[in-house]
């Protein structure tokens, strides 16, 4: 265990080509993030392994990252009137208990199988969840926009909340009555999640869409006050560890931080159905990406017998996937934000002309 962890602290190395990578990943992981309040983590975290990032140190610089950006996000939408505090502090304290046993489930499996396994395990719980959420809220967006782009509340949700389980309680920004015992499993889903993948907005966001009741404007919103708490809670946790790069934290945050309030900006912009599709579309990209990377430690790990060349190969691919995965973020949120600013501009003159007339 002790040659394990002296392995994992051997911090890549970073050159201008890195640095300028890291920087555009940080800075669209910021734009998903405040557009969608997942923490763009599912962007960042694949970001850095396909540089040789190892998962732990990954997950870790992630989450120290994730608190300042997650507190200018929340605050920028706080002022547009989106962001629900009671919501997002009920869920942040069962999502804190549920970061704490994600860590110890992490260093239970470096130990035992080594980087090869935590990077397999940390791949194939993208993979999973990429794949199963990102396909139920995009099949959900498009049938949103079959009905004109409209929300409504789950079918699930509206049943949780005519269950009078006490303690119930009053959201009012988010406007729905629920029992405290509805929102913990969904809080502690969210921490499990994010000390395992750094993305606790995967299960976050839909679960406060589809389980507790949300819009998706109210949820991506709060996510981003559960990712503050979560982030600040783990962030210390893995410092003590000595898992956090400093300088991949600084780099990404450098970028978030002005990516961030650009998405804060794009949600006043879009209709709340179009916060869906980026999510969804995103996530299965990456879920290619992180796929492709399985077999190289499948290989390492002795449970297949793959060639140098192929692994090679399927890590250039995966490097690209990823590539196409933030320009394809970075094109619908920048572009969305283009078009319906667009439109705001010419509905004002409009309205100009007829108050001249």
């Amino acid at each position: 265990m002790h040659e394990v962890s002296q392995e994992i602290i051997q911090f890549i190395d970073l050159n201008v080509l890195s640095i300028g990578f890291l920087f555009l990943v940080g800075f669209i992981g910021g734009l998903v993030s405040g557009f969608i309040g997942s923490g763009g983590a599912f962007v960042l975290t694949p970001g850095m392994m396909s540089l040789g990032v190892p998962g732990t140190v990954a997950v870790a610089s992630n989450m120290c990252h994730k608190f300042p950006k997650a507190l200018v996000g929340a605050f920028k939408r706080y002022k547009y009137g989106q962001v629900d505090i009671k919501l997002g502090l009920v869920m942040a304290a069962s999502a804190g208990v549920g970061v704490q046993i994600g860590i110890k489930i992490q260093q239970w499996i470096l130990a035992k199988w080594g980087q090869a396994g935590s990077d397999l395990y940390v791949s194939l719980s993208f993979v999973v969840i990429l794949v199963v959420v990102g396909g139920y809220v995009f099949l959900d967006a498009m049938r949103s926009s079959k009905s004109g782009g409209n929300e409504k509340v789950s079918a699930l949700a509206r049943k949780l909340q005519s269950i009078n389980l006490p303690p119930m309680i009053h959201f009012k920004r988010a406007n729905l009555k629920i029992s405290l015992w509805f929102t913990i499993p969904v809080g502690f889903a969210t921490g499990m999640l994010a000390a395992t993948i750094a993305v606790g907005g995967f299960i976050g966001v839909p679960g406060m869409i589809y389980v507790v009741g949300a819009s998706s404007l109210v949820a991506s919103a709060t996510e981003l006050v559960i990712a503050f708490v979560m982030g600040f809670g783990g962030s210390i946790n893995w410092a003590m560890h000595g898992m956090v790069d400093i300088r991949l934290t600084l780099i990404i945050l450098a970028g978030s931080l002005l990516g961030v309030q650009l998405g804060a900006i794009g949600t006043t912009y879009v209709k709340e159905n179009m916060i869906k599709i980026v999510m969804a579309t995103i996530m299965l990209i990456v879920a290619v990406s992180r796929g492709l990377a399985v077999p190289r430690y499948l290989n390492q790990l002795g449970i297949i017998n793959v060639s140098a060349a192929t692994i090679d190969i399927l890590a250039k691919v995966s490097f690209i996937s990823m590539c196409i995965a933030l320009l394809v973020g970075a094109t619908i949120i920048l572009g969305s934000m283009w078009k319906a600013s667009r439109a705001s501009r010419e509905e004002y003159r409009l309205e100009e002309g007829y108050a001249k007339t």
